[in-house]
C-alpha cells in the first residue's frame, strides 16, 4: 500500500449523493476524492427507466444518469476511484481511509455510502430484475399501466407501494406471509378498504414466472405448503432496505435499523468534520433527487465547517 496522500475532503460512495456533494465540492475548489466503491453508482445502477428525475423529459437510464452525473463531477476537479473503503477511522483528525490500495486522509469526510434494498433471494427474482421485478414503485409503477401486479411485504412500506400502484394497476395483490400486517392501523385500514388491493394471506414466493418478463408468481402457502399461480405483470419487493453503513459502526450514530443520524436539517454527524448524506441517512424518501439534495448539503455544509477551521 502506497503511503498516504492527504485531501480537503473524501467522500465515501456515489450515487446522486455523493456524485453531487462531488460537484459542489468541486465547484468550491476543494478538490475532493470520491471512493466511490466496485459497485458504483448507487441503486440507480439497476435501474433501467427514471421518468421522475427532473430536467429528463424523455425519462433517463439509471447507468445514463450516473455517468452524467461522475463525468460532470470530474469536470469540476474531482478525482474517483472505484475501489471500496475497508476501513475508515474517525477517531481523530486528519480522519484516514482505506481501500485495498491506498490510505488517504482527509480534513472532512462526507459519508453517501447508501443503502440496499432487501430482496427475496431466490434466482428467478435476479434474473427479472427490471424486467417485471422492482424493489421501488415510486421509480418503476407508472412503466406496468393498466397491468396486474403484486406486492411482497406486510409493513408500512408495503401499504404504501400497494396504494401508490393502485393509480396505475388494474388491481393489486399484496403477499405477506403471515395472516396479519405489520404495517400502523391507519396505512392498514386503507389499503384494506381499497377496492383495487387484494391480500395473499400466509403466502411466500417460491418462483417470480416468466422467460423475457414477469407473467405470474407462484406462491406458497405457509401453513400447508400448497402451491398455487398468480397473474401479474409486476412484482414489488417491499421488505426493507438496509443502510450500507457497517463500517462506521461505533463511529457514527445510528437508528435501530443502521441509518446514519444528522443533526436535524443539516448533514452535520456527531463528529465535527464528518458528514451525512444520501440513503445512508434517509429511511423516509430514498428517492434519487432528495439523495441529490442532501449531497449539496453536505458538501455546502463541510465547505463551510473548514472555512471556520481556517
Amino acid at each position: 500500500m502506497s503511503d498516504a496522500t492527504h485531501h480537503k475532503m473524501v467522500i465515501v460512495g456515489s450515487g446522486p449523493a455523493g456524485y453531487t456533494a462531488a460537484i459542489y465540492a468541486g465547484r468550491a475548489e476543494l478538490e475532493p476524492l470520491v471512493i466511490a466503491g466496485l459497485t458504483f453508482g448507487g441503486q440507480l445502477m439497476i435501474t433501467t427507466d427514471v421518468e421522475n428525475y427532473p430536467g429528463f423529459p424523455e425519462g433517463v437510464t439509471g447507468p445514463d444518469l450516473m455517468d452524467r452525473m461522475q463525468k460532470q463531477a470530474e469536470r469540476f476537479g474531482a478525482t474517483i476511484v472505484f475501489e471500496d473503503a475497508i476501513k475508515i477511522d474517525l477517531a481523530h483528525r486528519p480522519f484516514a481511509v482505506e481501500t485495498e490500495s491506498m490510505r488517504v486522509t482527509a480534513d472532512t469526510v462526507i459519508v453517501a455510502t447508501g443503502a440496499s434494498a432487501r430482496w427475496l433471494g431466490i434466482p428467478s427474482e435476479e434474473r427479472l430484475v427490471n424486467k417485471g421485478v422492482s424493489a421501488c414503485a415510486t421509480c418503476d409503477g407508472a412503466l406496468y399501466r393498466g397491468k396486474a401486479m403484486a406486492v411482497v411485504g406486510g409493513g408500512d412500506t408495503a401499504m404504501e407501494e400497494a396504494l401508490f400502484l393502485t393509480r396505475f394497476a388494474s388491481k393489486v395483490t399484496v403477499i405477506h406471509r403471515r395472516s396479519e400486517l405489520r404495517a400502523s392501523k391507519i396505512m392498514q385500514d386503507r389499503a384494506l378498504a381499497h377496492d383495487k388491493i387484494e391480500f395473499a394471506w400466509n403466502a411466500e414466493v417460491d418462483e417470480v414466472l416468466g422467460d423475457e418478463f414477469v407473467t405470474g408468481v407462484r406462491l406458497r402457502d405457509t401453513e400447508s405448503g400448497e402451491t398455487r399461480e398468480l397473474d401479474v405483470e409486476a412484482l414489488f419487493i417491499a421488505i426493507g432496505h438496509q443502510p450500507n453503513t457497517a463500517l462506521f459502526a461505533g463511529q457514527l450514530e445510528q437508528d435501530g435499523v443502521g441509518y446514519l443520524k444528522a443533526e436535524p436539517g443539516s448533514s452535520r454527524t456527531q463528529v465535527p468534520g464528518v458528514f451525512v448524506c444520501g440513503d445512508a441517512m434517509d429511511p423516509v424518501y430514498r428517492q434519487a433527487v432528495t439523495a441529490a439534495g442532501t449531497g449539496c448539503m453536505a458538501a455546502i455544509d463541510a465547505e463551510r465547517w473548514l472555512a471556520e477551521q481556517e
